[in-house]
């Protein structure tokens, strides 16, 4: 992919994390080392590497449920569809009847078990947000290729059926809201905030990700020629159980984001707990979700902000979604001026493969707004542009069996077709509420102003 734009900050950061990505992806059939970890830095051997990428810290050789989840549309778009569907398919095997339904959490890259994380099937680390990020993701991979392996392939269709039938049924404790135990994570925690010390059974990103499983396995289902409705049925009572009951009734940090195994409700700052909520649309849009949008800016910009930098690349994401392309832009800034510092781990920030994916993803589902819909050889954008950008096009988007470039003007947006074969009907949504809707075949360019 080519970036072109007004601001040479954009184009500069967008070249960097291309680039930077690419560097951590393994093409199938290459050879390197397993079980590198600190305690093992020449690890265990050598293996044959499946098709993959680097998702999860740079001194470990493999790739982590969670960081794939984040990493999976910018590693799209960067050409890495074989990677991202091979990967997903060893965590969908992984999550069997003896592991509880959930998927392995990290691998090597010849798609054995990452030794550190994993010491048998009762004890090895585990979080329930990544069950159902993992389903959310296949549906938005298929969306990107319409590639029918996504709704065919009977390993992948038995892990949706189990991430969000059996999986609930077993960690829900009768209720409706997926559970952890309370314990570490190597016991199976609810929250993807490793380090709060909270004995929590149940936790705002746990729930908002189970909401977006339901609504991907609707239509996952009516890809497959079944009918969604009962799972799109099941997403909107769990987000009508989490508005008039889970979360409470309070504003910004009065907001309810957990609940402890001894029933304690939790509200302030809990970094992924809080912050989920809205990345997943979970909260009913309105003044609440706009004052805990202000909310979450306000803690991780001052006293909440966490020291790792791969938590901070969830919030352009986050101001994405609602339409805060300004707040989401100086998101990005912020993670891409400090990629040079230390991690917090060792190395650099940069250094963190999360860092360079998300912010390629950010670029083309962020500020261009790009939503694909491959399978019905269509696509829509939404221009996010904040001041001081008032021109970007990003060239060479593949989606489906083709490629597009898309460009946003301050008062434009053109659609360019670069296939030879494939034709792509095109909503542009455009400021004040407006939209058209337009045939583009092959070669041509529409705007639409």
């Amino acid at each position: 992919m080519e970036i072109s734009s007004s601001c040479p900050e954009i184009v500069a950061m967008f070249e960097w994390a291309r680039d930077r990505a690419l560097r951590w992806a393994h093409p199938g059939g290459s050879r390197g080392p397993l079980n590198v970890d600190e305690r093992q830095p020449s690890g265990t051997g050598e293996g044959v590497y499946l098709p993959s990428y680097w998702a999860g810290y740079a001194h470990r050789s493999g790739f982590y449920s969670r960081d794939f989840a984040h990493q999976f549309a910018g590693a799209h778009l960067l050409g890495l569809a074989e990677a991202n569907l091979t990967m997903l398919r060893r965590f969908a095997a992984s999550a069997t009847p003896e592991h509880g339904y959930y998927p392995v959490w990290a691998f090597n890259f010849d798609g054995s078990y990452l030794a550190i994380d994993y010491r048998g099937p009762d004890d090895f680390v585990r979080e329930v947000p990544a069950v159902f990020e993992l389903v959310e993701r296949a549906e938005l991979g298929h969306r990107w290729t319409g590639d029918p392996a996504y709704v065919d392939d009977p390993v992948l269709r038995d892990f949706y059926r189990h991430a969000t039938g059996e999986f609930v049924t077993r960690h829900g404790a009768g209720g409706p809201v997926a559970r952890g135990t309370g314990g570490g994570i190597f016991q199976g925690v609810a929250s993807y905030n490793e380090l709060s010390g909270e004995p929590l059974a149940e936790a705002g990103d746990g729930i908002a990700a189970q909401y977006q499983a339901y609504l991907a396995m609707a239509a996952l289902s009516r890809a497959g020629g079944a009918d969604g409705a009962a799972f799109e049925r099941r997403a909107a009572e769990l987000k009508r159980y989490f508005n008039e009951t889970w979360s409470g009734r309070g504003t910004g940090a009065e907001m309810v984001r957990a609940y402890t195994v001894d029933g304690r409700a939790m509200t302030g700052w809990g970094r992924e707990n809080s912050w989920f909520m809205p990345l997943k649309g979970i909260v009913d849009d309105g003044p609440r979700n706009d004052d805990y949008l202000d909310f979450v800016d306000a803690q991780a910009s001052g006293p909440g902000r966490p020291e790792n930098v791969e938590a901070l690349t969830y919030l352009p994401d986050t101001f994405f979604r609602h339409g805060r392309g300004g707040t989401a832009w100086k998101w990005m800034r912020e993670i891409f001026a400090v990629r040079d510092r230390p991690h917090v781990a060792g190395g650099l920030n940069g250094d963190y493969p999360e860092v360079p994916f998300t912010l390629v993803g950010q670029v083309v589902e962020g500020l261009l707004g790009v939503r694909p819909d491959a399978p019905d050889g269509a696509v829509s954008t939404r221009s996010h542009l904040p001041e001081g950008i008032d021109r970007l096009e990003v060239s060479g988007i593949p989606l489906g069996d083709g490629h597009l470039a898309v460009r946003h003007d301050r008062h434009a947006s053109t659609l360019t077709n670069l296939s030879s074969h494939v034709s792509y009907r095109w909503t542009a949504h455009l400021p004040g509420g407006r939209t058209r809707v337009q045939h583009v075949p092959p070669g041509r360019t529409v705007t639409a102003s």
